[in-house]
């Protein structure tokens, strides 16, 4: 049985949620020998909670996640790594994204390898983690 995810909330309420969706690089993962070779897409959906009032009402992007940055995180990372599993490379993307900004309280990571499974689209996983549960 599987449990219902609560959504996040900050001490003042709810929180925002900021997107990078259809994240296209080219990297090395996978356990067979042409996978270790050659570089293959990887697409990666990110989806991150935090509070972004402070954002909203300053127009100041110190106030702001800054998902340019984490992007580009995310970005080197995959492009150097090569970890034989996707199940390793969502956990390191994961860790990348509340490294990059404190505010980060939880995030849900999408990582696929398009065209990898022979009849299907994609295939992947999807992690979700909170803060709390990184740091406890």
């Amino acid at each position: 049985m599987t449990q219902a995810r609560r959504e996040p909330v900050a001490a003042s309420g709810v929180l925002d949620r900021i997107v990078i969706r259809d994240l296209l690089v080219r990297g090395i993962v996978g356990i067979n020998p042409e996978e270790r070779r050659d570089r293959q897409d990887i697409l990666v959906n990110v989806t991150m909670w935090a509070d972004t009032r402070s954002a909203g009402a300053s127009d100041d992007i110190a106030d702001a996640v800054n998902y340019r940055t984490i992007a580009k995180a995310m970005i080197a990372h995959i492009e150097q790594s090569e970890p034989q599993l996707v199940e390793r490379l969502a956990a390191d993307l994961l860790r990348i994204c509340f490294a990059q900004d404190s505010r980060v309280q939880a995030v849900e990571i999408a990582v696929e390898k398009p065209g990898a499974l022979r009849f299907a689209r994609s295939v992947g996983v999807v992690l979700y983690r909170t803060r709390e549960e990184m740091e406890g």
